[in-house]
């Protein structure tokens, strides 16, 4: 009797471990899906273009959308990215430095990095959304917002403007499809994205008749949506608020021009 009883607990103990077992593989399979989804795949730079990450939505294909890093590099952007992903997006992050430089290959590169993402089992065959920060923003209003057979609409956040001060007109002239700009009233950060700059492209734009929407945030710097920097340190600029806000009028610009299926 004792020993069928010892037998019996044993047995339970065996069943109570392997289901502990099966629990904890469950979680770690969980878990590193979650840490897979959020970290994307990457590509070096090749034949087939430059370096990029590309986030895959967890339900089916999606439109796809190009996102384009500021100065510092895509490693602060990979949440962005990864969040648009999360909602349905097929998120592609690229470099500023690629779409916005002193070789003018910046056209070149973005659009071999459409055809590329288009290419793709997770991407909705048609017209792609770009949205960039900082020089990426600049590349985005240069380089992607006179592409109206790839590209339905641009985000920028605090983009680059330097350059176009004094070209003010030739830039709008460059706006193709719907463009909405989101800036920082206190942004100074090299004097690259001053808010006068921005509103002269507003202005300029509503004299043209140019679907052009800019965004100002009172009290914002350069890089206000940005919880931490490229090598993972707090960033002092943040601010919850206009971030949430900034996001909310993305996906809403989203809805509009570029809808998920």
């Amino acid at each position: 009797m004792g020993s069928k009883r010892t037998k019996h607990i044993n047995r339970i103990q065996w069943i109570a471990q392997a289901a502990s077992m099966l629990l904890i593989g469950w979680m770690f399979a969980l878990f590193t899906a979650s840490a897979s989804a959020a970290s994307g795949v990457s590509s070096e730079a090749g034949s087939e273009g430059i370096a990029q990450t590309a986030y895959s939505p967890d339900n089916g294909p999606g439109p796809v959308i190009i996102v384009i890093s500021g100065q510092t590099g895509p490693a602060s952007y990979q949440s962005y990215a990864a969040e648009l992903a999360r909602i349905g997006y097929y998120s592609v992050l690229v470099s500023g430095k690629d779409i916005l430089n002193p070789e003018l290959t910046g056209p070149a590169n973005l659009r071999k990095t459409i055809e590329r993402a288009l290419q793709t089992p997770s991407a909705v065959k048609g017209k792609v959304a770009v949205i960039g920060f900082s020089l990426g923003g600049g590349g985005a209003l240069y380089n992607a917002a006179n592409m109206p057979n790839l590209v339905s609409m641009v985000v920028a956040y605090y983009p680059y403007t330097k350059t176009w001060v004094n070209k003010i007109d030739s830039m709008v002239s460059h706006f193709q499809v719907p463009v909405m700009v989101l800036a920082g009233q206190r942004d100074r950060y090299k004097d690259c994205c001053v808010i006068e700059t921005a509103q002269a492209l507003e202005a300029a734009a509503k004299a043209k008749g140019v679907h052009f929407e800019l965004v100002v945030y009172p009290e914002a710097n350069h890089g206000f949506n940005l919880k931490t920097g490229a090598s993972g340190e707090p960033m002092g600029v943040y601010r919850e608020d206009d971030d949430r806000d900034a996001w909310r009028r993305t996906v809403d610009m989203l809805k509009l021009y570029h809808p998920l299926p």
